[in-house]
């Protein structure tokens, strides 16, 4: 048995549960697809290949630029969609800017405007979600939810962004129930944004729920789920008793 096909019960599983919320949703949201995204910090390239290549999983993201650099020319880069999805600093933006197709953690106008240049550079226009900070935690980047509707206005300024959308990550939370208050008022706010017709670019995408909470978040609005730990969770092996 090839050591990485233990990911094939945790896909077929993550994929059975995303199917399964969205069903409970329905009456809500109606039929939609929900993407997943593979939350890649802590694994590596061979992981990451098995699991665009064999178990049809193609949008990664990146936390961090470095990792992302190291690890850049092992991928099996073919269909593979490259997201960065951690804090990004300003003069870090040139060195993945031709590489993913997603920056999701837009939350200044400094790191907007530094995106917008390095795209120009590239001749490209970069994908962005912003960032909200949902539950207002000193320690997480994002924008403050009551700061956000201005700060996407102002992305008109530059050309080389397109804003598609918003992303969030809920405080943890002792109850996957406890995350909903924050999903239910992050897409309430978001739909709002978008139905002023601020980007009329089609539906927004709405990046929020992780391994412990991306059922809620489907229940709730999301459209896109960052999932790490439940995908590469290892299989445990029992222990002898006595």
């Amino acid at each position: 048995m090839n050591e990485l096909s233990y990911m094939d019960a945790n896909v077929k599983d993550i994929r059975e549960r995303m199917r399964a919320a969205v069903e409970r949703s329905r009456d809500r949201f109606g039929e939609r697809d929900v993407g997943l995204l593979a939350a890649v910090k802590y694994t590596d390239a061979a992981h990451i290949n098995y699991l665009h290549r064999v178990l049809g999983v193609s949008d990664v993201g990146e936390n961090r630029v470095q990792q992302l650099l190291e690890r850049w020319d092992a991928l099996d880069r073919e269909g593979l969609r490259v997201h960065f999805i951690g804090t990004l600093q300003k003069n870090k933006v040139k060195y993945i800017i031709d590489k993913v197709c997603m920056i999701h953690s837009l939350d200044s106008l400094s790191l907007a405007k530094e995106v917008d240049r390095q795209a120009e550079r590239h001749g490209l226009v970069m994908d962005v979600l912003v960032e909200i900070n949902s539950g207002g935690e000193a320690s997480k980047s994002g924008l403050p939810p009551d700061e956000v509707e201005a700060f996407c206005k102002s992305l008109s300024e530059f050309p080389h962004i397109r804003l598609c959308g918003f992303m969030t990550m809920a405080p943890k939370c002792e109850k996957t129930e406890e995350y909903r208050k924050y999903f239910r008022e992050t897409y309430r706010q978001c739909l709002d944004i978008w139905q002023k017709k601020l980007y009329n670019i089609g539906e927004p995408i709405l990046s929020m729920g992780m391994s412990g909470s991306f059922e809620a978040a489907i229940e709730e609005g999301a459209t896109l789920v960052r999932v790490g730990r439940a995908l590469f969770a290892e299989p445990q092996t029992p222990t002898d008793s006595i």
